[in-house]
């Protein structure tokens, strides 16, 4: 069976263009399939993890947050970036469930990697379904710079929710439509 390699680009040479905070650009020069050359700029991203906490009666924690590059407060489940690239997307996901909503999740089920936007960002997020939950701090421990309210919406309106257009953010459609689907075949 063919594996496709015949698509794949080769690396000639590259730079850098800005390093920051969240982002790091790079400017590539690859040789594409046909022998011709072009350009690729990539954000490198140190990757993410988000889950769906989803207590016994089908109600999921989620969060409100202001998002800069939207200018408008958003409805999505906790997420947070990995520390580093070696660091564990399970042992992210346990800190950053207990740093956003104060609760603890007794099982994680790995729902899949999300590639948020693969043509110019190497991003993956791991997405995880949180079982078993436990509200062992009444606060949250943000980070300096976040802000976010916690809530709790039945999985079946948030799934309504995002058929209906009301949920942009990605990587909550697709937790959410992943977990709906994995929740329902539990029930029956």
């Amino acid at each position: 069976m063919d594996n496709y390699t015949y698509l794949n680009e080769e690396r000639i040479d590259g730079e850098d263009i800005f390093n920051g905070v969240v982002v790091h650009l790079i400017r590539d020069r690859v040789r594409l399939p046909n022998g011709h050359e072009s350009v690729r700029e990539v954000i490198r991203h140190v990757g993410a993890v988000c889950m769906i906490p989803i207590f016994e009666n089908g109600d999921v924690l989620v969060e409100r947050q202001f998002r800069y590059p939207h200018a408008k407060v958003l409805l999505e489940i906790p997420a947070g970036k990995l520390d580093s690239k070696s660091e564990d997307p399970l042992e992210a996901a346990k800190r950053e469930l207990f740093e956003e909503t104060g609760y603890t999740a007794e099982k994680f089920t790995l729902l899949g990697e999300l590639y948020t936007t693969p043509a110019f960002v190497d991003e993956v997020i791991w997405m995880y379904l949180a079982e078993g939950l436990t509200s062992v701090d009444e606060k949250q421990h943000l980070d300096e710079d976040e802000f976010l309210t916690v809530e709790r919406i039945p999985l079946d309106t948030l799934a309504d929710m995002v058929m209906n257009g009301e949920i942009p953010d990605a990587k909550t459609q697709v937790a959410v439509l992943k977990a709906k689907r994995l929740w329902d075949e539990r029930q029956k």
